[in-house]
Formats: structure tokens, C-alpha cells, sequence
């Protein structure tokens, strides 16, 4: 009897959960759909994607050959490559500096500061491109890989992330160190950094992702073609008379893989950084 209504109540909560589960594979369809569209695309004539083919083609290695014939695509992914790390390694430094020292060496007037570090979340980017410019065709930096990430390297989410997540550091870790005469920087690098990896391999998805789809500041940043990057150069493939949505969904599909892999990557030490998990 007992397992009759077991079997009963099991079906019950299955039958419950259906439009449940409807809703979630419409949703991941949904989701999933631009991405496959994508594939699609590079795959397919200028003619099949204007006529919205949906199944793959067999156009995709002519694609690929018109897109380097006719855009630096190798020099592209380089200046990408190289604008994204660097971005990516040293906000996380510094922020993560920052960060550390907002939470484990507070008091009043560092809380007032932070409180004028978060206000700044407030400007919008635009507000700041033309005393950015100003400044940065002043100082020589224009077309230069500093003159890209300089505006990049610290910004105020990235540092409340790292203070946020600094609270569940163990402050008996940080006074057991200093009772053993470690220095403070070396408290740093030999105490909170491995506890806190999962939080920089969040950063480092968040960074790295935005670093590589900037748009706007390298627009104003780099004038010359020898600096574009992936976005830049994906962009200028729209500019023409005659626009190839084949050769531009090829372009799209190699601007979109390194990001995705470095999620893929370290998606699940980016689910534990999100939540504030210390190791």
C-alpha cells in the first residue's frame, strides 16, 4: 500500500513538473538558437543566409578564404590576444590589491573612499571618451597596447567583487601569518591568492570577456589599421557597398571561440567566484 501511493505521489509531482520543463527547453532553444544560427551562416552563400537558410552549407572553407583575402584577420586576433591578457592580468592584480586592502585593512576613511570608488559605476563609459582621448593624445598613447588597457586595468565592480568576496577570507589565517613575521605582500601571494582562486578565475572570465568585446574605446584609441582588433574588425566588414553576411558570420564565429572557450573552461571556478566561495 505503501508503495502504491509512493508511486502515486511520484507521478503526481512528474506530471507537475512538465510545463516546468517545457518552459526550460523552449528557454535553452531560445538561447542556444543565435549561437547555431551563427554556425549556420558562416557556412552558407551571401545568397542562402539572405534568403535566412537555417540548415549548414558547404560554403564554409570559401568563407574562411574571403575573410583572410580581404581582412588581416591573423594581425586582428593577434592585437586581440594581446590587448585581452594583458587587460586580464593586470586588473586582477591590481584590483584584486585593492580589493584585499579595502577589506582586511579598513577603517573609516578607506570606507569613505570606497564609497566615492563605487559612485563612479554611475558614469557611463561615453561621458569619459573625450577627456580620455584629451589625455591619452597628450601623453603619446594613442595606436599603443597601454593606451588601450590603461582605462581597463581597475574598475570599481572588479574591486567591490574582490573586497566582497575578501570577507569570507579566515582573519586567524591573516594574524597567524603576521605572529610568523610574514610581510604583508607576502601575506598576499602566499595566503589570500590560493584561497581566493575560484574569485580570481570569476575575474579573470569577466575581464577577459570584456577586454576582448571592447568596442568603443579602441574606436577612439586606435586609429590606424595596424591596431584593430577582432570587434573593430568585424565592424569595418559592415561598412560596404556590398555586405558578405557569410564572410562577416565567419569573422563573427572566430571572434566568438576564445571567449567561449575560456568560459567553458573555467565555468565551474566562475560559478564558485560568483558565490564567494574561499578555498
Amino acid at each position: 500500500m505503501t508503495d502504491t501511493v509512493r508511486k502515486k505521489n511520484k507521478s503526481m509531482v512528474q506530471r507537475r513538473l512538465i510545463p516546468t520543463y517545457i518552459f526550460l527547453i523552449i528557454v535553452s532553444v531560445v538561447s542556444v538558437f543565435p549561437f547555431y544560427w551563427m554556425i549556420a551562416a558562416a557556412t552558407n552563400t551571401m545568397a542562402d543566409v539572405s534568403r535566412g537558410r537555417l540548415l549548414p552549407g558547404t560554403y564554409a572553407v570559401q568563407n574562411f578564404k574571403n575573410l583572410i583575402a580581404s581582412q588581416p584577420l591573423g594581425r586582428a586576433m593577434g592585437n586581440s590576444f594581446a590587448y585581452a591578457l594583458s587587460v586580464t592580468i593586470i586588473c586582477l592584480f591590481i584590483c584584486s590589491l585593492a580589493g584585499f586592502g579595502f577589506e582586511l585593512y579598513h577603517d573609516k576613511a578607506k570606507d569613505a573612499l570606497f564609497s566615492i570608488l563605487l559612485l563612479a559605476m554611475m558614469i557611463p563609459q561615453v561621458a569619459t571618451m573625450i577627456p580620455l582621448f584629451k589625455m591619452f593624445s597628450t601623453a603619446g598613447l594613442l595606436n599603443t597596447i597601454p593606451g588601450f588597457f590603461l582605462p581597463m586595468i581597475s574598475t570599481p565592480f572588479m574591486i567591490m567583487m574582490f573586497r566582497q568576496n575578501s570577507r569570507n577570507f579566515p582573519v586567524e589565517i591573516l594574524e597567524a601569518a603576521r605572529l610568523d613575521g610574514l610581510r604583508e605582500i607576502a601575506i598576499f601571494f602566499r595566503m589570500y591568492f590560493p584561497c581566493m582562486k575560484s574569485t580570481y578565475a570569476a575575474a579573470a572570465v569577466i575581464t577577459f570577456m570584456n577586454s576582448w568585446n571592447a568596442y568603443l574605446w579602441p574606436k577612439v584609441c586606435m586609429t590606424n589599421g595596424q591596431s584593430l582588433n577582432m570587434v573593430m574588425l568585424v565592424a569595418n566588414m559592415t561598412g560596404g557597398y556590398v555586405i558578405d553576411y557569410g564572410m562577416i558570420m565567419m569573422g563573427v564565429l572566430f571572434c566568438s571561440i576564445p571567449t567561449m572557450v575560456v568560459f567553458f573552461v573555467l565555468q565551474r571556478q566562475f560559478a564558485e567566484g560568483i558565490t564567494g566561495a574561499v578555498k
